[in-house]
Protein backbone atom coordinates (compact mmCIF):
# COMPACT_ATOMS: atom_id res chain seq x y z
CA UNK A 1 0.00 0.00 0.00
CA UNK A 2 2.61 2.98 0.93
CA UNK A 3 4.02 2.00 -2.74
CA UNK A 4 0.99 2.56 -4.25
CA UNK A 5 0.84 6.18 -2.55
CA UNK A 6 4.02 6.62 -3.59
CA UNK A 7 3.71 6.35 -6.97
CA UNK A 8 0.15 8.19 -7.03
CA UNK A 9 1.56 10.60 -5.17
CA UNK A 10 4.73 11.11 -7.19
CA UNK A 11 2.47 11.02 -10.34
CA UNK A 12 -0.33 13.52 -9.33
CA UNK A 13 3.15 15.77 -8.21
CA UNK A 14 4.29 15.06 -11.72
CA UNK A 15 0.88 16.46 -13.32
CA UNK A 16 0.77 19.57 -11.23
CA UNK A 17 4.00 20.53 -12.69
CA UNK A 18 3.17 19.95 -16.17
CA UNK A 19 0.01 21.98 -15.86
CA UNK A 20 2.35 25.21 -13.93
CA UNK A 21 4.58 24.64 -16.81
CA UNK A 22 2.32 24.78 -19.54
CA UNK A 23 0.32 28.07 -18.04
CA UNK A 24 3.57 29.49 -17.41
CA UNK A 25 4.13 29.30 -21.17
CA UNK A 26 2.66 32.05 -24.05
CA UNK A 27 -0.57 31.30 -25.05
CA UNK A 28 -1.08 31.84 -28.69
CA UNK A 29 -4.37 31.15 -30.11
CA UNK A 30 -4.84 28.03 -32.74
CA UNK A 31 -7.34 29.67 -35.03
CA UNK A 32 -6.92 31.40 -38.25
CA UNK A 33 -6.92 35.86 -38.13
CA UNK A 34 -10.57 36.38 -38.60
CA UNK A 35 -11.45 37.61 -41.83
CA UNK A 36 -11.94 41.38 -42.62
CA UNK A 37 -14.93 42.53 -44.26
CA UNK A 38 -14.64 45.46 -46.91
CA UNK A 39 -17.80 47.47 -47.22
CA UNK A 40 -17.08 48.92 -50.78
CA UNK A 41 -19.65 51.11 -51.38
CA UNK A 42 -18.90 53.48 -47.95
CA UNK A 43 -15.41 54.68 -48.93
CA UNK A 44 -14.94 58.19 -49.26
CA UNK A 45 -11.59 59.69 -50.38
CA UNK A 46 -10.38 60.67 -46.92
CA UNK A 47 -11.34 56.85 -45.52
CA UNK A 48 -9.58 54.92 -48.52
CA UNK A 49 -6.33 57.03 -47.56
CA UNK A 50 -6.43 56.21 -44.32
CA UNK A 51 -6.76 52.60 -45.03
CA UNK A 52 -3.89 52.37 -47.62
CA UNK A 53 -2.11 54.19 -44.38
CA UNK A 54 -3.09 51.45 -42.19
CA UNK A 55 -2.08 48.73 -45.11
CA UNK A 56 1.35 50.47 -45.49
CA UNK A 57 2.03 50.36 -41.35
CA UNK A 58 0.44 46.74 -41.11
CA UNK A 59 -0.43 43.84 -43.23
CA UNK A 60 1.77 45.80 -46.26
CA UNK A 61 4.69 45.24 -43.60
CA UNK A 62 6.10 48.36 -46.03
CA UNK A 63 7.83 50.21 -42.76
CA UNK A 64 10.00 47.06 -42.11
CA UNK A 65 11.91 48.09 -44.42
CA UNK A 66 10.63 51.52 -45.98
CA UNK A 67 12.32 53.65 -42.56
CA UNK A 68 15.14 55.78 -41.31
CA UNK A 69 17.05 53.08 -40.82
CA UNK A 70 18.76 52.94 -43.78
CA UNK A 71 17.99 49.61 -45.46
CA UNK A 72 15.21 50.73 -47.79
CA UNK A 73 14.37 54.19 -49.17
CA UNK A 74 12.54 56.49 -46.65
CA UNK A 75 8.87 56.65 -48.13
CA UNK A 76 7.59 58.51 -45.58
CA UNK A 77 10.01 61.26 -45.98
CA UNK A 78 9.61 61.21 -49.67
CA UNK A 79 7.04 62.78 -52.00
CA UNK A 80 6.15 59.78 -53.81
CA UNK A 81 4.80 61.38 -56.79
CA UNK A 82 7.72 63.34 -57.63
CA UNK A 83 10.05 60.44 -57.15
CA UNK A 84 8.39 57.96 -59.41
CA UNK A 85 8.09 60.88 -62.12
CA UNK A 86 11.86 61.14 -61.55
CA UNK A 87 12.07 57.31 -61.50
CA UNK A 88 10.34 56.84 -64.83
CA UNK A 89 12.87 59.49 -66.42
CA UNK A 90 15.83 57.21 -65.55
CA UNK A 91 17.41 54.95 -67.71
CA UNK A 92 17.66 52.43 -65.28
CA UNK A 93 14.16 52.06 -65.72
CA UNK A 94 12.77 48.91 -67.05
CA UNK A 95 9.11 49.08 -67.26
CA UNK A 96 6.34 50.45 -69.59
CA UNK A 97 4.63 52.87 -66.97
CA UNK A 98 4.03 56.76 -68.22
CA UNK A 99 2.98 58.26 -65.24
CA UNK A 100 3.26 58.21 -61.52
CA UNK A 101 0.43 56.02 -60.66
CA UNK A 102 0.88 53.52 -63.17
CA UNK A 103 4.68 53.11 -61.33
CA UNK A 104 3.66 52.86 -58.05
CA UNK A 105 1.61 50.30 -58.76
CA UNK A 106 4.32 48.38 -61.09
CA UNK A 107 6.32 48.79 -58.33
CA UNK A 108 4.54 46.89 -56.07
CA UNK A 109 3.98 43.97 -58.35
CA UNK A 110 7.41 43.64 -59.98
CA UNK A 111 9.65 46.13 -58.04
CA UNK A 112 13.24 44.98 -59.64
CA UNK A 113 11.61 46.72 -62.69
CA UNK A 114 13.44 50.09 -60.54
CA UNK A 115 16.49 49.29 -58.16
CA UNK A 116 17.38 52.38 -56.16
CA UNK A 117 21.01 52.25 -56.19
CA UNK A 118 22.38 50.43 -53.30
CA UNK A 119 19.28 48.70 -52.39
CA UNK A 120 19.32 45.61 -54.58
CA UNK A 121 19.72 41.98 -53.86
CA UNK A 122 23.61 41.32 -52.78
CA UNK A 123 25.84 39.98 -56.10
CA UNK A 124 22.91 41.72 -58.55
CA UNK A 125 24.27 44.97 -59.35
CA UNK A 126 21.48 46.61 -58.15
CA UNK A 127 19.60 44.98 -61.11
CA UNK A 128 17.27 43.10 -58.28
CA UNK A 129 15.42 43.88 -55.66
CA UNK A 130 15.04 42.66 -52.26
CA UNK A 131 11.71 43.53 -52.09
CA UNK A 132 8.75 40.83 -52.50
CA UNK A 133 5.65 41.26 -55.21
CA UNK A 134 2.83 42.32 -52.79
CA UNK A 135 0.12 41.04 -54.85
CA UNK A 136 1.84 37.50 -54.17
CA UNK A 137 2.02 35.24 -50.81
CA UNK A 138 2.94 36.31 -48.13
CA UNK A 139 1.70 39.32 -48.04
CA UNK A 140 -0.73 39.05 -51.06
CA UNK A 141 -2.53 42.75 -51.21
CA UNK A 142 -5.73 42.72 -53.71
CA UNK A 143 -5.72 45.21 -55.95
CA UNK A 144 -8.14 47.22 -53.91
CA UNK A 145 -6.02 47.27 -51.21
CA UNK A 146 -2.88 48.05 -53.54
CA UNK A 147 -4.88 51.10 -54.80
CA UNK A 148 -5.77 52.30 -50.99
CA UNK A 149 -1.47 52.45 -50.56
CA UNK A 150 -1.12 54.53 -53.52
CA UNK A 151 -3.86 56.53 -52.04
CA UNK A 152 -1.65 57.03 -49.44
CA UNK A 153 1.44 57.60 -50.99
CA UNK A 154 -0.02 60.10 -52.90
CA UNK A 155 -2.42 62.34 -50.44
CA UNK A 156 0.68 62.42 -47.28
CA UNK A 157 2.28 64.87 -49.62
CA UNK A 158 -0.70 66.68 -50.71
CA UNK A 159 -1.16 65.48 -54.14
CA UNK A 160 -4.20 64.53 -55.49
CA UNK A 161 -5.77 61.17 -55.23
CA UNK A 162 -5.79 59.87 -59.21
CA UNK A 163 -6.52 55.97 -57.71
CA UNK A 164 -10.55 55.09 -58.05
CA UNK A 165 -12.33 54.47 -55.28
CA UNK A 166 -14.70 51.34 -55.45
CA UNK A 167 -18.08 52.42 -56.31
CA UNK A 168 -21.22 51.90 -55.62
CA UNK A 169 -21.97 50.15 -58.72
CA UNK A 170 -19.48 47.61 -58.16
CA UNK A 171 -20.43 46.84 -54.98
CA UNK A 172 -22.18 43.12 -54.72
CA UNK A 173 -25.55 42.43 -53.57
CA UNK A 174 -25.09 40.00 -50.82
CA UNK A 175 -22.72 39.31 -48.17
CA UNK A 176 -21.53 36.12 -49.54
CA UNK A 177 -20.34 38.22 -52.50
CA UNK A 178 -18.52 41.07 -50.58
CA UNK A 179 -14.54 41.69 -51.37
CA UNK A 180 -13.04 39.93 -48.29
CA UNK A 181 -9.50 39.60 -46.77
CA UNK A 182 -9.43 35.91 -45.45
CA UNK A 183 -6.37 34.21 -44.34
CA UNK A 184 -3.89 32.35 -46.20
CA UNK A 185 -4.26 28.59 -46.07
CA UNK A 186 -2.25 26.41 -42.89
CA UNK A 187 1.07 26.16 -43.86
CA UNK A 188 2.15 22.22 -43.98
CA UNK A 189 6.15 22.97 -43.83
CA UNK A 190 8.54 24.79 -41.88
CA UNK A 191 9.64 25.98 -45.06
CA UNK A 192 6.32 26.99 -46.58
CA UNK A 193 5.36 28.99 -43.27
CA UNK A 194 8.89 30.93 -42.92
CA UNK A 195 7.78 31.83 -47.37
CA UNK A 196 3.85 32.59 -46.57
CA UNK A 197 4.90 34.76 -43.66
CA UNK A 198 7.32 36.55 -45.42
CA UNK A 199 10.62 35.73 -43.00
CA UNK A 200 12.64 35.75 -45.94
CA UNK A 201 12.29 39.39 -46.89
CA UNK A 202 14.01 40.30 -43.54
CA UNK A 203 16.45 37.40 -42.65
CA UNK A 204 18.43 35.05 -44.52
CA UNK A 205 17.18 31.78 -44.50
CA UNK A 206 16.77 28.53 -47.37
CA UNK A 207 17.85 29.75 -50.19
CA UNK A 208 17.20 33.44 -49.73
CA UNK A 209 20.13 36.20 -48.35
CA UNK A 210 19.21 39.42 -46.72
CA UNK A 211 20.92 42.21 -44.37
CA UNK A 212 18.01 43.35 -42.85
CA UNK A 213 17.40 41.09 -39.94
CA UNK A 214 20.27 38.29 -38.45
CA UNK A 215 21.21 35.58 -40.01
CA UNK A 216 18.65 32.84 -38.98
CA UNK A 217 20.88 30.15 -41.62
CA UNK A 218 22.82 28.86 -38.11
CA UNK A 219 20.38 30.46 -35.78
CA UNK A 220 20.63 27.11 -33.82
CA UNK A 221 23.80 27.16 -32.87
CA UNK A 222 23.19 30.64 -30.91
CA UNK A 223 20.00 30.11 -29.54
CA UNK A 224 17.39 27.23 -27.63
CA UNK A 225 14.02 26.63 -29.25
CA UNK A 226 13.00 28.48 -26.22
CA UNK A 227 14.67 31.14 -27.10
CA UNK A 228 13.93 30.81 -30.72
CA UNK A 229 10.27 30.69 -29.70
CA UNK A 230 10.64 34.04 -27.87
CA UNK A 231 12.43 35.71 -30.14
CA UNK A 232 8.97 35.16 -32.56
CA UNK A 233 6.64 35.97 -29.55
CA UNK A 234 8.27 38.68 -28.13
CA UNK A 235 10.51 39.95 -31.15
CA UNK A 236 11.18 43.63 -29.28
CA UNK A 237 12.23 41.56 -26.18
CA UNK A 238 16.04 40.53 -26.78
CA UNK A 239 17.54 42.87 -29.90
CA UNK A 240 20.19 41.13 -31.59
CA UNK A 241 23.08 43.62 -31.06
CA UNK A 242 23.64 45.76 -34.37
CA UNK A 243 20.55 45.69 -35.28
CA UNK A 244 17.51 47.82 -34.93
CA UNK A 245 13.36 46.66 -33.44
CA UNK A 246 11.71 46.49 -36.68
CA UNK A 247 9.70 42.79 -35.87
CA UNK A 248 5.97 43.88 -35.39
CA UNK A 249 4.82 42.95 -32.11
CA UNK A 250 2.04 40.65 -33.19
CA UNK A 251 3.88 39.05 -35.35
CA UNK A 252 2.93 35.99 -34.18
CA UNK A 253 -0.90 36.59 -34.13
CA UNK A 254 -1.21 35.82 -37.68
CA UNK A 255 0.16 32.02 -36.99
CA UNK A 256 -1.53 28.81 -35.86
CA UNK A 257 0.53 27.56 -33.10
CA UNK A 258 1.17 24.27 -35.54
CA UNK A 259 2.58 27.03 -37.98
CA UNK A 260 4.88 28.76 -35.39
CA UNK A 261 6.34 25.31 -33.28
CA UNK A 262 6.82 24.28 -36.95
CA UNK A 263 9.18 27.33 -37.85
CA UNK A 264 10.73 27.32 -33.67
CA UNK A 265 12.05 23.24 -34.57
CA UNK A 266 13.36 24.32 -38.17
CA UNK A 267 15.11 26.95 -36.99
CA UNK A 268 16.51 25.41 -34.12
CA UNK A 269 17.72 22.63 -36.17
CA UNK A 270 20.12 25.59 -38.23
CA UNK A 271 23.39 24.73 -36.87
CA UNK A 272 27.53 25.36 -37.59
CA UNK A 273 28.29 22.35 -40.23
Amino acid sequence: MPVLIKVLGFSLTLTLGFTLVTNLLPQIEGEAPVEKTLDLGAFTEESFVALGEELFKGKGTCTLCHNDMGRAPDILKMNMVETANDRLADSRYQGDSKEAEAYLQESMRQPSLYVVKGFGKKGTNDSVSPMPAIDKPPIQLSEIEMNAVIAYMQAKDGNPVTVPLPSAEAVPTTTEEKQTTAPAPIAETAQEAIGQFGCTACHSILETESPVGPDLRTVGSRLSADEIRQSILEPNAVITEGYSPMMPGNFADKMRVKELEMIVQFLAEQIND
